[in-house]
């Protein structure tokens, strides 16, 4: 009665019901009344019984099965009744029960015996009558005398408290039957169109009586007027702008715009006269800090890249890999036959004729073949520093070194790998009827995993040939239910020890390389195979890397050329040699790589690690923003006329001096947003905000420097006629005329403006762009979370589908750790009680709640209550048994294994254990003994196999640190099911701390799983992107609103449009099945950076532009800076994305060429068509002191015909170039500001 004692004391009340069964039928004064023997045999004390047929009650037999239908076995995280019943415990019943017990197959029943269960009296053949045995039971949450107590309700559901039902699944938010946020911005749409007709009609009946009047002192009145009429007349009217029209905020605007203007003037003057020192300098400072690459380090560890330090599940990753040893390298095989439906027939053993259908996985053959594969697997040998490393060297032994058998979870496992047992059948007495086979064997084994019997006549154990169980649930997959016969995958997993130092695990790597070169090698007709291993993952993405660098360069090829192509502008086939520009624009490539290189040159100088996703996004980043600032750069150059008595080197300052603060706008404001954007605690977006800020920056610096030196060289080349690329040849004179702006500048200027700008077009453009962004934000609202494992991976790797077999065949998800931290106390009464789930146990312990949240797997993601070491320590203590597990010598004083039949090996002297509890001092003296004892026949409870890495023993093992109680999680297939399981286990573990009265971080009960260092970035990903495009934008709209002059109004309308921008991204990122995660944060976060490209160059010009009308203002902006912006950005950055559409990485696919295309069709359509419109409609009012200037000058350029006309105080300019500021200037200020 020594292993019902270990696994059924834990409830008192089932223990004592069960071995009252024997007691009665061994000791009982009434004995002959319901015991009557069946067969003897002769010996020399007289007669020994051969069989007996026992009578019970049906009361007795149901009392005392419903007494322990619930007793847990925590090692293997099953009940115990499974082990006394022979089958699974789902299966079983009071007679099934008690027939294993009776069964000699059992290992442990002295010789068979036939239970009969019936109220009435029993009448054999012999006409032997039988009172069933009716003694009376203890229900589990009942006492059966004062010194025991009721069952844990981990034991007894009746002991346990009522669950509230688990909160209702989350509920769309629907309004009207329909979706809510949808209905609201429907509304919303409605409430804009019809205030926003209301506003047309209202302006177009003021526009048209406007017509009949002209004349203010105003400079416009920035009506929408569309009529050619009306605006000749109010540009013939004579608009004056006085000092004293001029605001406090204007004058202030206009002295941070007289400083910018004349620095930019002055450098390009100094830029354009030395130009060789400039670009020797450049050169020198670029190359200087590109140097430092050599210094590189590139971090490639998914951990680092997307968990910071700092992190909760990084913290308690290192926790559990310090404390502990880390999870285990697995290498898993999944074999299937989908196209094989065929079925297995099996005549279950007599007495019963019926069939029992198995899979067509089961056909002995094609297991023979599974086991073959499974050895050759086990034999591979690979080589590592010319040392042979097989797997026996690298893994997972639990019973060593008692057994020395790697740990390989298979159902070939059920017959110990051996091919004779699976070939092993039994049959009758006759001959004729099949009564064993492995069909047999293998449902007795899936009932029961660690049966050392399978209680057929082949007599053979279930237990793995390491010495522990082969669950069901781990080697079989794609069943229903319990159904395990209708497997239609079996999983072959390498368990492989894991080490903390990287370089210890080189072994294990190069033998898993050798795994994986036999795999992809291995083919069979008759077998679908789909394999992992450890390293399976780095080594794709790795491979994914190298295989999409041509791809990318492909990409940056295409633009490159487009660029070199495209600054020219080309007038004959005689000139087109002179006319061209790829030098320069080679030159404008050659500052974005150099930006690029510095800014990582810079950060390896400093320490800070540096990520591919660095070499794939900034590279991009930098070339939108550089692109644009040299198209428009060259282009204002193009467009200009030189001035009478200018030289080219004033000509080209004067250019800077013009376009050089657009440039500083758009760059300014990406650098500061990026550099803002750092302050996230995700390493990869923090990383690459740095990274990108610093390259806008040198880009910025490298372009106002370097390339207006390459400007000025090419600039006079043109003048001598020499050929680009060759300037030793001289071409012929052009016969053309200068430069006029090109055919793209044309298009916009005299088509595409007028188009867009007409009354009748303006209107439908915001109504479809306040739409879609209407739309977008309610389709917002649905974007996915989460990464699926397959995207990451090439179109071509065999990993996709291993991750299609896990989501379709695996039957149980990744094991899960509850970790109590060093500090409780395990040694006292009441902090055993805390943590414990069996006898005396509160409901809210430790494994009390882990128990609960297991039976509701559906909300908790928890699949079965956790492996206790405590429990089942307390019941290796138990004394009784024979022999009883603990145990010692009493010659050397050192622990006796239960199956040690030394004489002197004697029980365990405890001190006091009381109530199922040892005292403090045996708690400790005995513990090391427990985790050294290999689980056996006579002692099922060592704690060896399963735990001796589950308890951190301190103080030279006098002392319990940090343990650890494990679990698994249901069938994870999405990551919605991940970031549920890893939401729901930190619940459950601040529920244990708040019960356990922990407050302080350093002592909460944890969760840890092997994928929460992963995916605990989507717990706060939307808050985490929020936050860093909010202080992007911040960041933005600070630095247009200082560069523009302090215009607040003008950084709201570029706030609001990137805005729009980022919200129609993110409803494409939604239909497109483009889900939220750290990669596409990082593209969002770029997005804003080039959506300032497409809205700051306009914007500016339209600020500083001196047309009457907000129209017009907004044609002229476009036709100034919208040809640039279209040829610089939007088709340069297309031919580059559409060849990312033909990259082998799915990630590609999806982030980068989905992302950057619609990035940049939604920027180039609200920078170059919705911007435009809405200026035309609410832009801000025109720059007055530019008009003042204007003023200023024509009275100026008249004053040569009349003295008179020179202007008085009152009209003195406060915009002035880089003449400087008129002496007067400083009597008729009147507000505090600075006077440069």
């Amino acid at each position: 009665m020594d292993l019902p004692k270990q696994f059924l004391s834990r409830c008192p009340a089932c223990y004592r019901n069960y071995i009252n069964i024997f007691c009665d039928m061994t000791c009982s004064p009434t004995q002959s009344q319901f015991v009557m023997t069946t067969a003897t045999i002769p010996n020399s004390a007289g007669e020994a019984v051969l069989s007996i047929t026992y009578a019970l009650s049906k009361s007795f037999a149901y009392g005392m099965y419903d007494s322990c239908k619930d007793v847990q076995m925590p090692s293997a995280n099953d009940k115990a009744i499974s082990v006394f019943c022979g089958i699974k415990a789902s299966e079983c019943t009071p007679q099934k029960w008690l027939d294993y017990n009776g069964n000699t197959n059992n290992g442990k029943a002295p010789f068979p015996i036939t239970f009969i269960l019936q109220d009435q009296p029993w009448i054999s053949d012999d006409n032997v009558t039988l009172i069933p045995n009716n003694h009376a039971t203890v229900r589990c949450n009942e006492t059966f005398d004062n010194s025991t107590q009721p069952c844990s309700c981990q034991d007894c559901q009746a002991m346990c408290v009522p669950m509230l039902p688990p909160p209702p699944p989350k509920k769309d938010f629907k309004i009207a039957g329909t979706d809510g946020y949808a209905f609201i911005m429907a509304c919303v749409y409605i409430v804009f169109i019809l205030f926003f007709c209301s506003y047309v009609i209202c302006y177009s009946v003021a526009s048209s009586r406007k017509q009949r009047y002209v004349g203010s002192n105003n400079v416009s009145n920035d009506l929408p007027e569309t009529d050619s009429k009306s605006y000749k007349m109010k540009n013939s009217a004579v608009h004056h702008v006085s000092m004293a029209d001029i605001g406090c905020m204007e004058k202030i605007g206009a002295q941070v715009e007289i400083a910018i203007t004349n620095t930019f003037t002055r450098w390009g003057i100094f830029c354009a006269k030395h130009p060789y020192l400039i670009l020797v300098a450049g050169i020198v400072i670029a190359g200087a800090l590109s140097v430092g690459i050599i210094r590189i380090d590139v971090t490639t560890d998914p951990v680092q890249l997307w968990s910071a330090e700092k992190n909760q599940a990084r913290q308690e990753r290192d926790y559990f890999n310090k404390h502990f040893v880390p999870f285990f390298r697995t290498e898993q095989v999944i074999i299937s036959r989908p196209n094989n439906n065929t079925q297995v027939e099996h005549p279950l053993p007599p007495p019963s004729a019926e069939n029992m259908n198995f899979s067509c996985l089961f056909d002995k053959d094609f297991m023979k073949e599974v086991l073959a594969l499974q050895n050759n697997i086990s034999s591979l040998v690979a080589s590592y520093n010319d040392e042979k490393v097989t797997l026996s060297d690298i893994c997972f032994k639990p019973m060593a070194p008692d057994y020395d058998y790697c740990t390989i979870q298979s159902p070939l496992q059920y017959f110990q790998n051996d091919v004779e047992k699976l070939d092993k059948i039994v049959m009758d007495d006759s001959g004729f009827f099949l009564e064993a086979d492995y069909l047999e064997h293998f449902r007795k084994c899936v009932q029961n995993p660690t049966s050392i019997s399978d209680t057929t006549k082949l007599g053979m154990s279930c237990l793995a040939e390491y010495g522990g169980p082969a669950f069901p649930w781990v080697v079989l997959g794609g069943f229903d239910g319990d159904n395990y016969h209708q497997a239609t995958a079996f999983v072959l997993t390498f368990v492989v020890n894991n080490r903390l130092n990287k370089a210890d695990n080189e072994k294990a790597e190069a033998w898993e390389q050798v795994f994986i070169d036999y795999m992809k090698n291995y083919k069979h007709q008759n077998m679908t195979v789909s394999f992992s291993s450890e390293r399976s993952i780095q080594d794709e993405l790795d491979r994914e890397s190298k295989s999409d660098v041509m791809t990318i360069a492909i990409s940056y090829f295409v633009m490159f050329a487009y660029i070199s192509v495209a600054l020219g502008q080309f007038h004959s086939l005689e000139t087109i040699f002179i006319d061209s520009k790829i030098t320069l624009g080679l030159s404008g490539v050659a500052i974005v790589l150099c930006s690029v290189a510095a800014s990582v040159g810079f950060f390896s100088y400093i320490g800070i690690s540096m990520t591919l996703i660095i070499i794939e996004v900034v590279p991009f980043l930098v070339l939108a923003v550089g692109v644009d600032n040299i198209f428009i750069l060259v282009q204002a150059f193009q467009r200009d006329q030189k001035k009478p008595g200018e030289n080219l080197e004033e000509q080209i300052g004067r250019i800077v001096g013009t376009v050089g603060p657009s440039m500083l706008l758009s760059s300014l404001s990406e650098s500061v947003a990026f550099f803002f954007g750092a302050m996230t605690n995700m390493p990869a977006v923090r990383t690459f905000s740095l990274y990108a800020a610093m390259a806008v920056l040198f880009d910025f610096l490298l372009q106002i420097t370097c390339f207006i030196g390459m400007m000025a060289l090419d600039a006079k080349r043109r003048e001598k006629h020499l050929f680009d690329c060759c300037c030793c040849i001289k071409g012929a004179k052009s016969k053309h005329p200068a430069d006029t702006g090109g055919f793209l500048f044309h298009i916009v200027k005299e088509y595409y403006s007028k188009f867009l700008m007409d009354k009748w077009i303006r209107p439908f453009v915001v109504l479809i762009f306040v739409g879609l962004f209407c739309a977008s934000l309610a389709m917002t609202f649905h974007v996915d979370i989460g990464l699926e494992q397959g995207l990451s991976m090439p179109e071509d790797s065999f990993v996709l589908d291993y991750f299609n077999n896990i989501s379709v065949y695996l039957a149980v998800g990744a094991p899960v750790y509850f970790v109590v931290p060093k500090g409780h106390d395990y040694a006292s009464t009441n902090g055993q009680n805390l943590i414990c789930g069996g006898l005396g146990c509160p409901q809210n312990s430790v494994i009390g709640q882990i128990y609960t949240a297991s039976r509701l797997k559906n909300y908790t993601y928890i699949s079965q209550p956790a492996s206790s070491w405590i429990d089942d320590y307390f019941d290796w203590l138990t004394p009784g048994g024979s022999p009883t597990c603990c145990r010692y010598d009493a010659d050397t004083r050192k622990f006796c294994p239960s199956t040690d039949k030394n004489d002197t090996c004697y029980p365990c002297q405890l001190n006091n254990f009381s109530k199922g509890r040892p005292s403090s001092e045996d708690f400790a003296k005995y513990l090391t003994w427990f985790l050294g004892d290999n689980p056996g026949l006579t002692c099922g409870k060592g704690g060896h196999a399963a735990y001796a890495s589950a308890v951190e023993l301190i103080n030279n093992g006098t002392a319990v640190g940090a343990t650890y109680f494990m679990t698994y999680h249901t069938t994870l297939r999405k990551s919605k099911d991940y970031i549920e399981a890893l939401r729901g286990a930190r619940k459950l573990a601040d529920d244990i701390s708040t019960a356990l009265n922990l407050t302080k971080p350093d002592e909460k009960v944890f969760a840890y799983s092997i994928f929460y260092v992963f995916y605990e970035q989507y717990l706060t990903i939307v808050n985490d992107t929020l936050l860093n495009l909010g202080v992007c934008l911040a960041a933005i709209f600070v630095v247009t609103v200082i560069l523009l002059g302090f215009d607040f109004y003008s950084g709201f309308l570029v706030l609001t449009t990137i805005l729009m921008i980022l919200v129609d991204i993110m409803g494409m990122m939604y239909l497109w099945n483009i889900s939220l995660n750290a990669v596409s944060l990082v593209n969002l976060v770029m997005a804003v950076g080039i959506s300032v490209e497409f809205c700051s160059h306009l914007i500016r010009a339209f600020v500083v532009s001196t047309q009457p009308t907000r129209i017009l203002r907004a044609q002229d902006s476009l036709a100034h800076m919208g040809s640039s912006v279209l040829s610089g950005i939007t088709l340069t950055k297309l031919g580059g994305i559409i060849v990312l559409a033909f990259s082998k990485s799915q990630l590609f696919q999806v982030f980068y060429f989905r992302m950057y295309l619609g990035i940049v069709l939604f920027g180039a359509t609200h920078g170059l068509i919705f911007l435009p419109v809405l200026l035309s409609y609410i832009g801000p009012k025109v720059h007055k002191a530019e008009v003042n200037y204007n003023q200023y000058k024509d009275i100026e350029n008249n004053s040569e015909t009349s003295k008179s006309s020179s202007p008085t105080s009152d009209e003195a300019p406060i915009f002035i170039h880089e003449k400087g500021v008129p002496s007067n200037y400083d009597s008729i200020s009147t507000c505090n500001v600075i006077h440069l």
